[in-house]
């Protein structure tokens, strides 16, 4: 079956940790303050989140600790300048996103597919987020984005649906307000 679209989920810098031990998309981790703070990799093979997989709370949060840098948190005025960056992005690549979630440390994104991969297409929503930062003077002296993401390729019209319903919930079941962006254009529910 065709690809039609992407769950994508980006994540912002010391969100989720190459070492995370409900396993992540990465089988190395390039710091050696990492690697001793909680060992290698944890690569998964699963095609479903594994964020709510129960884990020690505290062991990840001692093992951030080891980072070179603070965890990135976004304030409400950085989601709002990253929402601008990604409208820019859109609107110059003509990616088709039709629901979006910016959470203060991490990204859900359901983009009908595009010609570019969709690696490069969260490359170019990063760029334009960490330029709009940088010109409203928002822009911390840190690392923003964590490298790669999460990318579910969605071939059917049921499982764009769910992606959408998922995204949209996110802010919610996190106690935020539920987010409309101008970006967000409406699903017509029928592959593209």
């Amino acid at each position: 079956m065709a690809v039609l679209a992407y769950h994508s989920i980006f994540c912002a810098y010391g969100f989720w940790l190459p070492n995370d031990p409900r396993g992540s998309w990465s089988d190395y981790v390039r710091s050696w303050d990492l690697f001793y703070a909680a060992g290698g990799g944890t690569a998964c093979g699963a095609r479903r989140s594994v964020a709510a997989i129960p884990h020690d709370r505290a062991d990840r949060l001692r093992t951030k600790n080891a980072l070179a840098s603070t965890p990135m948190r976004f304030t409400n005025a950085q989601i709002a300048a990253i929402s601008r960056g990604f409208q820019v992005a859109c609107d110059e690549a003509d990616f088709r996103m039709v629901a979006c979630a910016i959470m203060p440390d991490h990204v859900h994104a359901v983009i009908l597919r595009h010609q570019r991969t969709i690696e490069e297409v969260v490359g170019h929503l990063k760029s334009r987020a960490t330029k709009q930062l940088g010109a409203q003077g928002l822009r911390p002296d840190q690392p923003i984005w964590a490298r790669g993401g999460w990318h579910v390729f969605l071939n059917d019209v049921d499982a764009i649906q769910l992606a959408i319903q998922y995204t949209n919930a996110n802010p919610v079941k996190a106690g935020l307000p539920r987010q409309r962006w101008e970006f967000v254009r409406p699903w017509p529910r029928t592959p593209v």
